[in-house]
């Protein structure tokens, strides 16, 4: 693709994010689970290995991964192996464990339709569900110390909400 053919693969997106910015907030997410053994979290990759490239909403063809999904992805599989590494360091009996990651973007930052709209994912909420018999407070301190030492969730300008719960139970900050 060239410059031209990006601007008019854009134009329209451009259009319509103008006059219709609710339009231009798009989800990313990620998913994942502990079923693999070991200290690890399997994160679900957008089609086996992943190749990232443009958006749709920046004037891909829907072909390539998001990088804000690549982002989450990465980010719930270091979420995941350190509450792994610290719920089996803390000796917390995890018996299955669901992450979710999630966000937003605003496609009209990146599409340089307005300086005052930030470029890349607005805040970021991590939910962990544990099949766990430990106590609220157990699970608090996961999630402190999962937050803690969460390199990738570290590195964003804006520090992911990690929540812990156990199934079916509200979640413990």
């Amino acid at each position: 693709m060239d410059a031209a053919q990006l601007r008019a693969a854009q134009a329209p997106l451009k259009e319509r994010f103008r006059t219709d910015p609710e339009s231009a907030l798009i989800p990313v997410s990620a998913t994942g689970n502990w079923s693999e053994p070991g200290i690890t979290a399997t994160i679900d990759g957008f089609t086996g290995p992943v190749r990232a490239g443009l958006h749709t909403a920046t004037g891909g063809d829907g072909s390539d991964a998001c990088s804000g999904d690549l982002l989450m992805q990465a980010l719930l599989g270091c979420v995941g192996v350190t509450l792994r590494s610290v719920a089996t360091a803390l000796g917390v009996d995890v018996r299955r464990a669901e992450l979710v990651a999630e966000s937003t973007f605003d496609a009209r930052g990146t599409l340089g339709l307005d300086r005052d709209v930030p470029v890349g994912i607005g805040p970021v909420v991590v939910t962990v569900v544990l099949d766990t018999d430990a106590d609220d407070a157990r699970l608090a301190k996961l999630a402190e110390l999962t937050s803690r030492y969460c390199v990738v969730g570290r590195s964003l300008r804006e520090e992911p909400v990690i929540e812990i719960r156990r199934a079916g139970r509200r979640a413990a900050r």
